[in-house]
């Protein structure tokens, strides 16, 4: 498992940041009607944002070419 988080580093730390700033958008901008899907409740908007954060954060991500053996 730690090798795992390890090789992974990236990735894991731009789903923690994601999910970080779209609590912290919630919370600050939100939605008050109710209608906005991100934004209209923290689960929605901190899993959303953590998604993109680890998408982001994969581009950055070193691909090993050949056998890893």
């Amino acid at each position: 498992m730690k090798k795992w988080m390890l090789e992974h580093k990236f990735i894991l730390g731009g789903v923690l940041l994601g999910a970080l700033g779209g609590y912290a958008y919630y919370h600050f901008v939100g939605c008050t009607s109710g209608t906005c899907l991100i934004s209209s409740k923290p689960l929605n908007s901190t899993l959303y944002f953590g998604v993109m954060g680890g998408l982001f954060m994969s581009i950055f991500k070193k691909k090993i070419h050949g056998n890893s053996k």
